[in-house]
């Protein structure tokens, strides 16, 4: 079975995006690639189990199991040497994306506090967006007598759109509730 998002993006933001940009070929269209959500982890130097609850935490939200990230570099400030656990991450893609997706816009973000649209001005110029988050709770899946500690995680969406525009169309077409 489709996700609900995709057979809006296949009936109503395709044809709205061809219009718009007065696209000749559907495949010219901008479309989502992949989401890709990660926890940084900055307690996990001094308590590995912190790792595990974010790891699962991670993995009830997106329905995948999260890959565990490592340091690149040395950093003597924040103790940290290469190769140690700092945070987790899962890329999605197909169906599991664009149902994570359909969540995130319609059930996550309104749950924020104070809440008034997430903030056009987000991305990269290559037509990718990025958005933080401040605490797993906005998640129906996590249940608040069972986390440890409230961890922020970062939300990339990746687009196969060439400018910040047409990304950002796709989106509010997609329904993303951005700032007026």
């Amino acid at each position: 079975m489709a996700a609900r998002l995709k057979i809006h993006y296949r009936e109503r933001v395709l044809p709205a995006m061809m219009k718009t940009f007065g696209y000749k070929n559907p495949l010219q269209v901008p479309r989502l690639e992949k989401v890709v959500v990660n926890m940084g982890v900055g307690d996990a130097i001094q308590n590995p189990k912190a790792l595990d609850a974010a790891t699962s935490d991670l993995a009830q939200i997106t329905g995948q199991r999260p890959v565990i990230t490592r340091a690149k570099r040395s950093i003597a400030a924040f103790k940290i040497r290469t190769g140690m656990p700092i945070g987790c991450k899962v890329t999605l893609r197909g169906d599991r994306m664009y149902d994570f997706l359909d969540k995130l816009f319609n059930v996550a973000l309104p749950r924020v506090r104070d809440f008034h649209g997430v903030s056009p001005k987000s991305f990269d110029g290559r037509g990718n967006y990025t958005l933080g988050l401040r605490e797993q709770l906005v998640f129906p899946e996590i249940e608040y007598d069972k986390i440890d500690k409230l961890r922020g995680m970062e939300i990339t969406i990746v687009t196969t759109a060439k400018t910040d525009e047409e990304a950002r169309r796709l989106l509010e077409l997609l329904g993303m509730p951005f700032r007026k």
